[in-house]
Order: C-alpha cells, then sequence, then structure tokens
C-alpha cells in the first residue's frame, strides 16, 4: 500500500463555552472562514466537507455529533471533517499560521475536553469519508485509545497499519511554503477580537 492511495481524514470536535451566536465565541467566528481560506491554500489539502444550508462545500453526508455533545453541551457543537495528502501536510497546516492562531486562543471558545481533539485515519483515495464514519472513528479513538482505524498524530499508523514516523524536516518546508501562502490571512487573523 503506498501513502498516494490513501488521503488521510482529520475530524476535530469541541463543545464551544456558548450559543455560537453568542459573544463569547465571537473570536471563533470571524475567524473560521480564514482557517478553511487557509487550508485550501496549504499544501497536501485534498478537500473538506461542507454544512447543510452553510455556502460553501458540499456536505458529506448528514451532520452527527459524538455523544459528547449530549452528555457535556450546553454551548454548541464544533466540528469540521476534511482530506490531506499525508500527515506531514496536515500537521504543517494545523500548528502553524492561521490554524494555529486559533488554537491559540481555543481555550476561550471551547469546553475543556475529556476526549481527544481530533482523530485521524486513511481512506482511499476519491472516497469521501462522511460525518457519521468520522465520529465513529472519533468514539473509537476516545474508548480504545489508538489503532490503525483511529489514531492521533502523537501515536500515527500508516494506511497499512505499521506506526508511522512523522517526517518533522518536512513538516517545517511545507509550513514555511504555507506561510507565503496565508501572510494577509494571517495579517488579517492577528487584528481580530479573541
Amino acid at each position: 500500500m503506498t501513502a498516494g492511495a490513501y488521503h488521510l481524514a482529520i475530524y476535530n470536535f469541541g463543545i464551544h463555552v456558548d450559543a455560537s451566536d453568542s459573544a463569547a465565541v465571537r473570536g471563533f467566528v470571524l475567524r473560521e472562514p480564514m482557517n478553511f481560506a487557509a487550508a485550501e491554500r496549504a499544501a497536501g489539502f485534498v478537500a473538506r466537507s461542507g454544512y447543510k444550508g452553510v455556502p460553501g462545500p458540499r456536505s458529506w453526508g448528514p451532520l452527527v455529533f459524538p455523544r459528547f455533545l449530549a452528555q457535556h453541551g450546553d454551548g454548541a457543537g464544533v466540528s469540521s471533517l476534511s482530506l490531506w495528502q499525508d500527515i506531514e501536510s496536515l500537521m504543517a497546516f494545523t500548528y502553524t499560521g492561521v490554524h494555529a492562531d486559533a488554537l491559540k486562543h481555543a481555550r476561550n471558545w471551547n469546553m475543556v475536553q475529556e476526549w481527544p481533539p481530533l482523530v485521524l485515519f486513511w481512506v482511499p483515495a476519491g472516497r469521501r469519508p462522511d460525518w457519521e464514519e468520522a465520529v465513529k472513528r472519533f468514539e473509537m479513538l476516545a474508548d480504545r485509545g489508538p489503532t490503525p482505524e483511529a489514531f492521533s498524530f502523537k501515536s500515527a499508523f500508516g494506511p497499512d497499519g505499521s506506526a508511522l514516523t512523522i517526517d518533522r524536516a518536512r513538516v517545517k518546508t511545507l509550513a514555511a511554503e504555507n506561510a507565503s501562502g496565508q501572510a494577509d490571512l494571517l495579517e488579517r487573523v492577528e487584528t481580530l477580537p479573541v
């Protein structure tokens, strides 16, 4: 199995501290379109699911949430689902630039989590996982820990199920490439209220 025959899916989930139209999460709402734009400009980005009834990409099936929303949620559930060429591309986007700014401020907008922030899993290139599959994988990671079917950056697996070593030098190279492509977005994000 070659990595090129597969794409890496990421599903993340959190619960806002208040309703999505509240002042408490305004900083998140203002940043979200720029995060999506930065992802679309990032090296290795393949595609992302949209949300039914929201302008943008088509939703990959009906939106569902993990059980944690019903168990803990007074705020709004927030999630995303996207595909990437490989783990280094995803890591370069996630931990630098526009998205890193959002991560830095996430504690202001989201409840403290008793579950993983995200799940990673491989799908054959050309296949779009739906929200239901992503949530099942997310709950699998929360319940069983990392496996080749549901894992994290800290305990990563390749498409063949073997342990994956992340090429950190490549992550840095990709992050530097991404920086020039999202400089205008980052400049705007840094002026936004938290």
